[in-house]
């Protein structure tokens, strides 16, 4: 969560020029040190534009002398630059990747006035921040979050940024920021930085903002999960939102289009298909535990026992049948007679070994993990039965042959 920098200015440290102008794109500094680290180098200025990387903010990119800047880091009270080239001693200008400053100050803006409502509205507290690289997270102090909340919170977002209000940077000691209504009060000492929403918000943060909220475009909520105590909630702002909602209506109009009906009516459709899947799914279970069965007493027949005391050894390569199938007909073959069942799928390569409880013929597992060595598959299980699949299902007899060599009688 964004968090309110100590202002001061001595010795050795970075002037920050982002605190006053988040809109400041290039700059020139003093370059004061810069050593080689890897195949990096770590360059500090007296001054610079650059955000580093804290308070869930991500930091700028952009050169520096000419160098790209490829990562920015907080060292106290210095800010540390890493390019990718050397960069001289003295003078140096420096230019920020606007875009990505941009997409930045929209997203962290738009989580301050996110936040606000959700207080304004139901007291729901912010206790973390993260700007992603598509999309932005908050989690959220609250017993409870309903699609109603979302939608209120959202849409008095969107009210303040439509009302373009001002967005303000002001500097006082703790006392002083929470005699003037901070959000959030905070117990360092010195002076903070706050940044604050005409008439909305005031929010203790050292991040970089825009100076109007309509600069935020519009704000979307997004995903919704809950964590072990908050509530996790995915949104954007400005040039995502924008990008975030084409993407839906693509999506959504592609999904229209192989459905064959209005975008409107794809939640319907696809409610409809799934409930005659789910029928058709129960009808296809039932027929393939018919053909089990009818196929179980074929094989039964096909195989006796060499005794009366001793189990049937059943061992089929079937040219057609799902991993789901070759499960049901031996756990048919093994609850309808004592027996040891190998099968194997000739077009797909599935495999599946079992046993009638209270036989000893090895530890089926452990028998098709070791068959499986030589035929590049995988697959296990427990005593009585296992299942696997092989890369080449050509190999399906084989394998079973080197499965049934492996069986303790």
């Amino acid at each position: 969560m964004c968090y309110p920098p100590l202002l001061s200015l001595g010795d050795g440290v970075t002037e920050r020029l982002y605190y006053n102008d988040s809109f400041l794109r290039e700059f020139d500094a003093q370059v004061i040190s810069c050593e080689q680290e890897g195949e990096r180098w770590k360059v500090i200025l007296d001054r610079t534009a650059f955000y580093p990387t804290s308070g869930g903010q991500p930091h700028d990119l952009g050169t520096l002398g000419g160098a790209p800047v490829v990562d920015v880091a907080d060292a106290e009270d210095k800010v540390v630059h890493y390019t990718t080239a050397a960069v001289e001693l003295g003078p140096a200008h420096g230019k920020i990747d606007w875009v990505r400053r941009t997409d930045h100050m929209q997203q962290h803006t738009g989580q301050h006035l996110l936040s606000a409502a959700f207080i304004e509205l139901f007291n729901f507290s912010t206790v973390s921040f993260h700007l992603g690289r598509e999309a932005c997270t908050i989690d959220l102090n609250a017993p409870s979050l309903l699609p109603r909340h979302l939608d209120e919170a959202e849409r008095r977002t969107n009210e303040v940024i439509f009302e373009d209000r001002v967005v303000a940077v002001r500097y006082g000691t703790a006392q002083e920021l929470a005699e003037a209504g901070i959000r959030k009060r905070v117990g360092r000492e010195g002076i903070l930085r706050a940044v604050e929403v005409e008439r909305f918000d005031r929010q203790p943060c050292g991040g970089t903002h825009l100076a109007r909220t309509g600069q935020a475009g519009m704000l979307l909520t997004r995903k919704l999960e809950r964590r072990r105590d908050s509530w996790r909630l995915e949104f954007v702002c400005g040039f995502r939102a924008l990008s975030t909602a084409r993407g839906d209506y693509a999506t959504l109009t592609q999904a229209a289009a192989l459905l064959s009906c209005g975008l409107p009516e794809v939640p319907s459709v696809l409610t409809k298909m799934i409930e005659e899947r789910r029928a058709q799914h129960s009808a296809l279970r039932r027929l393939e535990e018919r053909l089990a069965g009818h196929e179980a007493r074929s094989l039964l027949a096909e195989h006796p026992a060499a005794s009366p005391d001793s189990p049937r050894v059943i061992v089929q390569v079937l040219d057609e049948a799902t991993p789901e199938y070759l499960r049901l007909l031996a756990a048919t073959l093994v609850a309808e007679s004592k027996a040891i069942v190998l099968l194997a799928s000739r077009s797909s390569g599935h495999v599946a070994l079992a046993q009638t409880k209270g036989v000893a013929a090895g530890d089926m597992g452990v028998i098709l993990r070791e068959a499986l060595r030589e035929f590049q598959g995988k697959g296990g299980g427990t005593k009585d039965f296992s299942q696997g699949s092989l890369a080449n299902p050509a190999q399906a007899e084989a394998l079973l042959k080197r499965a049934k060599d492996l069986l303790v009688f």
